[in-house]
């Protein structure tokens, strides 16, 4: 006869995991950076995320973490709450359309143990079709314990599959993306402050201070599902490469504000065109400014105006 022992029972902790993939538009659960959502008020919410100390294409730079992680953290919010919780439905399609964010250089260093954030998010101006919001505001303060981080903003439009397919008029799907052609050759890593040529958006032209853009499909953080259409992060990353290869005397330019218009969708089937010009920081104590643009087909695309620190 077998006889059991009786052991109490164990406790029961509660275990962190990252929310779902799906949730924030991402086919890899290692760049899945938030971990939880609880709302705090009528259209508002406290998002937790984690940052790793080390990750393979947004790197630390100088013991400092790199503010390109935050812009992908944003922007997974903008899934994260349109489909938990306006009802969204997956399917329908997120577009950005302005991001503005400013940030606390001595809260984004690499400690010994991964970074907790939370994330205090305020929704206003939202736009409602047929009981689904179709643009929200979404206005950001981001505490690393009892630190500001970072303030931020963004706007952004959901589209329908129907409306989407209207607005990209014959565009939609990833035909294109499945046809495109091997990456065109790239500047020298060490000029956009990156360690390996694949991760380079840049590519050189006559002009110092203009560039074309490098659309590598294959890369697994910028495209890591096929899309019909140039990702914002990957534009937003040739805005901070630009601030490097304007600045090839050495040392480390770090984008600690940035103010982001996205104008229109850029595709794959034509030469999209970088061009950075210095204007005076909008913010101070920072180093210098730069406005980036980005015009395809002789149309602006896309703008950013950048305030940057010079990291010793």
């Amino acid at each position: 006869m077998l006889i059991s022992t009786e052991r109490p029972a164990p406790a029961r902790s509660a275990l962190t995991t990252t929310v779902a993939k799906e949730y924030v538009h991402r086919a890899a659960l290692s760049d899945v950076f938030l971990t939880g959502c609880t709302p705090s008020g009528p259209d508002a919410f406290t998002i937790d995320a984690q940052w790793p100390r080390c990750h393979g294409f947004y790197v630390c730079d100088r013991g400092l973490y790199d503010p390109m992680l935050l812009c992908e953290t944003i922007r997974q919010t903008l899934p994260l709450l349109t489909h938990t919780a306006y009802g969204v439905p997956f399917g329908h399609q997120l577009s950005w359309s302005r991001l503005r964010y400013a940030v606390n250089p001595h809260a984004m260093r690499v400690e010994r143990t991964p970074a907790e954030l939370q994330l205090h998010v305020n929704c206003t101006n939202i736009t409602y079709r047929r009981g689904l919001p179709v643009a929200l505001s979404m206005h950001y303060e981001i505490t690393r314990g009892e630190t500001l981080l970072a303030v931020a903003s963004t706007v952004f439009h959901c589209h329908n599959p129907a409306v989407y397919q209207r607005l990209r008029a014959g565009r939609a799907g990833t035909r294109e993306f499945w046809e495109m052609p091997e990456p065109i050759q790239g500047l020298p890593p060490a000029l956009c402050r990156r360690d390996r040529p694949d991760d380079v958006v840049l590519s050189p032209t006559q002009d110092a201070d203009r560039w074309r853009l490098r659309v590598d499909p294959t890369h697994p953080v910028l495209f890591d599902h096929p899309v019909d259409h140039v990702p914002g992060m990957l534009l937003m990353e040739a805005t901070r490469q630009a601030a490097h290869a304007v600045a090839p005397e050495g040392g480390a330019w770090w984008p600690a504000s940035m103010n982001v218009t996205f104008r229109r969708y850029v595709e794959f089937g034509e030469p999209c065109w970088i061009t950075a010009r210095p204007v005076p920081p909008q913010t101070e104590g920072r180093d210098k400014g730069l406005r980036v643009t980005a015009v395809q087909g002789e149309e602006p695309v896309f703008e950013a105006t950048v305030a940057v620190a010079h990291i010793p």
